[in-house]
């Protein structure tokens, strides 16, 4: 299953240029620098690790107090006011 999914991904991509060009025309705004898409990057950041550590700083903060008070009277808000 993983690889034909791997391997529609050629397809997908012209299907995506294809549109890309056919709307570029139509207006500047809507091309795409697939350069961007295409840049290396040199040292590999460590995503798990900055998942964690945006997390932990989250919770050492206290935002995710104020997450779940935030959470708690808006549902308490949108029950009351809802028919």
């Amino acid at each position: 299953m993983v690889i034909e999914a791997i391997q529609t991904l050629p397809a997908l991509a012209d299907n995506i240029n294809h549109w890309n060009q056919a709307l570029g025309g139509l207006n500047p705004q809507f091309q795409v620098d697939w350069l961007f898409f295409a840049q290396d990057v040199s040292n590999t950041p460590d995503i798990l690790a900055n998942i964690q550590n945006a997390w932990s700083k989250f919770v050492s903060t206290g935002q995710i107090w104020a997450m779940l008070i935030g959470i708690f009277f808006g549902y308490l808000f949108r029950s009351m006011t809802s028919f």
